[in-house]
């Protein structure tokens, strides 16, 4: 990572922003020195340095929920932090997941759910429907959502919303898993829409 430019301000303290690597979800927002950084780095685990209590302050040192570090991103300008972090515990001293009210709440669990399907076929489990299409194969997988895109046009030419909306989100379910098969994700696809969109629009 590019060393911030932590002489941008008199405090010299950059705003870190605190991402949440699985869900998406941003948890919170704290502001960070060299040593606050260094000590970050070095742990492994979020420190920041605290205005109130004009020390260093690992988040979790006292409750316990700490956030374990993933990554950590520089913005162009080089004065604000972006860390990707797995939160062990809240992180909200509410006992809220977030500091933050949610406002993409689809977008967490897609990301959330993604995540589940990953670990599903890393770590099989015998008991687990997700699993056991990973164990069968790219054929089987892609044949389930052929079979719930039938169902979902189906669906479509009734007036159920309850059912239409049950195979919309079977179809989506088993579209998730065909992507993660694959070897890709829905970033990557809505990259693609984004790429096409921009050329769309030099048109």
């Amino acid at each position: 990572m590019t060393q911030p430019d932590f002489d941008k301000y008199l405090d010299k303290l950059i705003p870190a922003i605190v991402q949440d690597d699985r869900t998406l979800k941003v948890l919170m927002l704290g502001y960070m020195d060299q040593a606050a950084l260094n000590q970050t780095q070095l742990q492994r685990k979020v420190t920041f340095y605290s205005r109130s209590r004009n020390r260093l302050w690992t988040k979790g040192e006292s409750s316990g929920n700490y956030l374990l570090l993933i990554d950590i991103l520089l913005d162009c300008d080089k004065d604000c932090l972006l860390l990707k972090v797995v939160p062990v515990g809240p992180t909200c001293h509410t006992g809220n997941d977030t500091c933050f009210n949610e406002i993409n709440l689809a977008q967490s669990f897609l990301s959330a759910l993604e995540q589940t399907i990953s670990d599903r076929q890393s770590n099989p489990l015998s008991s687990s429907y997700v699993s056991s299409l990973f164990h069968k194969g790219i054929n089987k997988i892609a044949q389930k959502v052929g079979e719930e895109a039938v169902e979902l046009v189906i669906e479509a030419k009734d007036e159920n919303q309850d059912r239409f909306l049950d195979e919309a989100a079977d179809l989506l379910f088993h579209y998730l898993i065909l992507l993660k098969a694959k070897g890709t994700n829905l970033e990557q696809v809505v990259k693609t829409l984004q790429g096409r969109s921009k050329s769309d629009n030099k048109n």
